[in-house]
């Protein structure tokens, strides 16, 4: 019961029930077009409401993030090599999964009359449209935002996200006051945007509802299946990540494997009922404390800093999203496009870390589908099932923080052995 009082229950029950309604009217053979142009145009409405606020939301959060990291490179040694650990371990992570998800798919294809069920449920197009090739150099002068106010307006989304990081690095630049003052504008200007998205998403059942309706009611269940392929998808890519962390502890931290998974696996526990990195603080703290012997001082600077700016799994698994839709609406992403998604990837995935699982999964998948001109049309129905991902996603997370933590404090017994 607990569970159907929280937004993902809902929304997932919407789903199911949107689903199993436009099925079952499909399968009656009733002939009714101003219930799929009613449902499609309530959902459209929603959605529209969602996408209104990625790109002020994106811009501002690249602000803040870059702000953030800023003052924590000034915070002391310890804090520089791990903001130097979570950004190797993030652009080794995502140049993995550029290359991983892209050969998963070719081995273990979507079914193909399942992705057809949803592309036609969800954009009510017989077939995707066939991306127009660019060609390299062209897509490489385009990266200079000429015009940023040009590049929001037309969803250029990695010009504005190159504009946004010379901007907010410009910033840090500033005098104090100055600074201060801008951090603080944009800072309240994201805060009023998660206000809207959290309107948005108040009535998310409702809009997932009239799509998955829409959905059911051009499709029927043939769309399950592609569904279900998402989520073994996504939540195999957090997986692996979580299991990654193994060896990272066991290579560089020098801990043992038993000892790490001794230690880890209470967090695991703890994140996969929360779903949060931050309500696993305090058993991660002690987790490292008392059974890695990793000094307070140590896992006290770096476990925060750790659910503050770092998620292992959030290019892992948005990529993983985007992958999927390019997948089943026939899209190949060139060089530049994949380059492109790789940056934005990294980008989002410090920018929007802290914000509510709703509002981060718009908020980092919108611009990573504008990067790589995947339609976005389907993240609501996504969304609907991103709760068992979700899962996967903390437990990943919680592994990686863990480990980078051994990690450092091995560094740290290196450079300072009597601090230990």
């Amino acid at each position: 019961m607990s569970f159907l009082n929280s937004l993902s229950g809902r929304v997932l029950l919407a789903l199911l029930l949107g689903l199993g309604l436009g099925a079952f009217i499909q399968l009656s053979a009733a002939d009714l077009p101003w219930l799929v142009s009613t449902a499609d145009a309530v959902g459209g409405i929603w959605l529209g409401g969602l996408q209104m606020t990625v790109i002020p939301l994106v811009l501002a959060l690249l602000v803040v993030g870059v702000a953030a990291v800023s003052d924590a490179l000034s915070a002391g040694r310890l804090t520089a090599r791990a903001i130097g650990w979570f950004v190797g371990l993030l652009v080794v992570t995502i140049t993995i999964t550029l290359i991983a998800y892209p050969l998963i798919l070719s081995l273990w294809p979507v079914d193909a009359a399942s992705a057809a069920a949803l592309i036609v449920g969800s954009t009510g197009a017989d077939a995707p449209a066939t991306p127009q090739p660019i060609e390299f150099g062209v897509w490489l002068r385009s990266l200079a935002p000429t015009n940023p106010v040009t590049a929001a307006a037309e969803n250029a989304i990695l010009p504005l996200v190159i504009f946004a990081l010379f901007f907010a690095f410009a910033i840090t630049r500033l005098a104090e006051a100055q600074r201060t003052l801008l951090v603080s504008f944009f800072d309240a200007v994201a805060d009023a945007m998660i206000v809207i998205v959290n309107w948005v998403l108040k009535v998310a059942p409702i809009g997932v509802f009239a799509l998955a309706l829409t959905l059911g009611l051009r499709g029927g269940l043939g769309s399950t299946g592609a569904l279900l392929h998402y989520v073994i998808l996504v939540s195999s890519g957090c997986i692996l990540v979580a299991l990654a962390a193994y060896p990272l502890a066991t290579i560089f931290g020098r801990v043992p494997l038993g000892q790490f998974a001794r230690a880890v696996a209470p967090a695991q526990v703890v994140a996969f009922s929360t779903q949060s990195s931050l309500g696993t603080l305090p058993v991660m703290v002690e987790r490292a404390v008392d059974y890695l012997h990793i000094p307070e001082r140590v896992a006290g600077l770096v476990l925060p800093l750790a659910v503050a700016i770092f998620r292992m799994t959030s290019p892992v698994a948005n990529l993983g999203v985007v992958f999927f839709i390019c997948h089943v609406s026939g899209i190949q992403p060139s060089v530049g496009q994949l380059i492109a998604a790789g940056v934005v990837a990294f980008a989002v995935s410090i920018s929007s870390v802290g914000l509510p699982g709703q509002v981060s999964f718009f908020v980092s998948i919108s611009p990573i589908c504008l990067a790589m001109g995947a339609p976005i049309e389907l993240l609501p129905l996504l969304l609907a099932v991103e709760v068992i991902p979700d899962i996967f996603r903390t437990v990943g997370n919680v592994s990686a923080d863990l480990a980078v933590t051994a990690i450092l404090n091995r560094g740290e017994q290196a450079i300072a052995p009597d601090d230990a």
